[in-house]
């Protein structure tokens, strides 16, 4: 057996179920993001629930959900027979989890929360099912096959069921306005938090730390300039301040190897990388990153908003700060 072409097969039939689900998709899903954005602008919370694999996969929804800014909590429908139902309350709504539809533990607390006015929403792979019987608004999973050999084993269907929480959470994330300030909120630790919190002017290098010289400047006292602020790169900046162009220890290295004798006089205004790639001191340390992934650079000089030079970043202070 080539297993690499048989996990390739088994990738295909939960690509292709999960494409079953997406063209499934209508009005159930439409009115369950509805009931639950009414629920949430009372004050109530999301509340997932199942057993066995769907308990789990309810559990990584219920997080990512939290995440996005929509409150949940997850609960075991087992352990919610014996007590757990008090995390319930009125405003809520419940997430019941289940592709068969027909999970004794399910069945048996959902006729309570019908009781206490909890509003329910099914996630199953039967429409006709007893949890959707049961419930207020029905997301349909209709997983056509698993993955596992024997039709047996949950594979394809916990995939789909969990993409499509995925879908839920982003949806209600765009509908309620969630930035990405509000993500960073909730994220303060790390290398997210620091991405979306942290501004450059926060980490950035600079006073002796900054390396600068000025227009007419020689390669001579780029090299002092570097050595002494211990960066890999020296910003040119004109008689204002404002950034003129970019030398970096790169640039030194190619000059000594191309074999152009004594460098020690040649004016950087000739080596030098003219307009380089700048950053806003006010900016966030995820436009940083961005920036050096599309720019494939190791150095990047900090302006204020006149285009003066007042910082630089080097990629390998990212680590340190937490941002990547």
């Amino acid at each position: 057996m080539n297993t690499i072409e048989r996990a390739r097969e088994i990738l295909d039939i939960e690509i292709e179920q999960i494409q079953v689900v997406r063209n499934a998709l209508g009005g159930g899903f439409e009115r369950a993001v509805a009931l639950i954005l009414e629920c949430l602008g009372r004050g109530g919370k999301i509340v997932v629930t199942g057993v066995g694999k769907s308990y789990h996969i309810g559990q990584k929804i219920s997080g990512t959900l939290s995440s996005t800014g929509s409150t949940s909590v997850s609960l075991h429908a087992s352990q919610a027979a014996h007590g757990d139902l008090g995390i319930l309350d009125r405003d809520d709504v419940l997430l019941a989890i289940s592709f068969s539809g027909e999970s004794d533990e399910l069945t048996a607390i959902l006729p309570y929360a019908k009781r206490e006015g909890i509003r329910v929403i099914a996630l199953t792979g039967a429409p006709d099912s007893s949890i959707a019987r049961l419930s207020d608004e029905v997301i349909v999973v209709p997983v056509q096959r698993e993955a596992c050999p024997f039709n047996l084993a949950p594979t394809a269907s916990t995939t789909a069921t969990l993409a499509v929480g995925d879908a839920l959470a982003i949806v209600l994330l765009e509908a309620r306005g969630f930035g990405r300030e509000d993500y960073a909120r909730l994220h303060p630790g790390g290398a997210i938090g620091s991405a979306l919190l942290l501004k450059v002017s926060d980490f950035m290098r600079k006073d002796r730390a900054l390396a600068s010289v000025g227009a007419g400047a020689k390669v001579k006292d780029a090299i002092l300039a570097m050595t002494s602020a211990r960066a890999g790169c020296v910003g040119v900046v004109d008689a204002e301040g404002r950034v003129a162009g970019i030398f970096t220890d790169g640039d030194l290295r190619r000059l000594i190897t191309g074999g152009a004798g004594d460098i020690s006089e040649v004016l950087l205004d000739t080596v030098m990388t003219r307009r380089p790639v700048t950053v806003r001191d006010c900016d966030l340390a995820a436009t940083v990153l961005k920036i050096f992934e599309e720019h494939r650079i190791d150095d990047l000089l900090v302006v204020d908003g006149a285009g003066r030079l007042v910082g630089l970043v080097d990629i390998q202070d990212l680590p340190r700060c937490k941002i990547l």
